[in-house]
């Protein structure tokens, strides 16, 4: 990260896109890298501003694989959501879908300043009173980490295990790519294996095994 980091505000709101960039554009210690109108075809323009950090408005939240499509595309680009609802759900996605900041509809300017420079110094942000459940999501999936027992008996790898709970709610390849930031051919590479190791008939037959290993609720 620059000693001045570069920021792209996407935003589709006219009245709020404008006035924070000229909010940012005045300070001393952050570059406006550039602007623009939220839209699914932005990821060219945010390339080619070559931004370090991107704001985005709560419209994205319709979209997360916007968000997913930008961290996978521009891996050293971070993601901070600005004008968001005071909500855990909502939270929790933007979470899974890799962004680094969360700033709530009632901050200030200022309080975009400061998540920016936070995010600049490699920090996480979030508003406190969402951090509880940050720290009950973590701990919900601490309880679903790779079962040991299921890795020595059946062989299957840390993300073949991963892959089991998607396909045995029914999810397809795609679906499960989607989640996990993935490729569907990567996700279809590994339930292959995943069949072959096992010796079971299909995705399904894996499943099963696991769940008699106890690898599986």
């Amino acid at each position: 990260m620059s000693p001045r980091p570069r920021v792209f505000f996407l935003s589709g709101n006219r009245l709020l896109r404008e006035a924070l960039t000229r909010i940012l554009g005045k300070r001393s210690d952050i570059q406006v890298a550039g602007a623009a109108a939220y839209c699914p075809q932005a990821l060219q323009q945010i390339a080619e501003s070559g931004c370090e950090i991107l704001l985005l408005d709560s419209i994205a939240m319709s979209d997360l694989q916007f968000i997913r499509e930008v961290i996978r595309s521009l891996p050293s680009t971070r993601v901070i959501l600005v004008g968001m609802e005071d909500d855990e759900a909502a939270f929790l996605r933007a979470v899974q879908a890799g962004v680094t900041g969360y700033v709530l509809k009632d901050a200030s300017a200022m309080d975009v300043v400061a998540a920016v420079w936070a995010v600049a110094q490699d920090e996480a942000v979030c508003p406190p009173r969402l951090s509880r459940a940050l720290f009950r999501y973590a701990f919900q999936e601490s309880t679903a980490l790779p079962n040991m027992h299921v890795k020595v008996h059946l062989g299957l790898t840390r993300r073949q295990q991963q892959l089991v709970p998607f396909i045995a709610q029914g999810l397809t390849n795609k679906e499960i790519a989607t989640h996990l930031n993935l490729s569907e051919q990567t996700i279809k590479n590994h339930i292959h294996r995943m069949i072959q190791r096992v010796g079971a008939e299909d995705r399904l037959a894996v499943v099963e095994l696991v769940r008699e290993q106890g690898g599986l609720v």
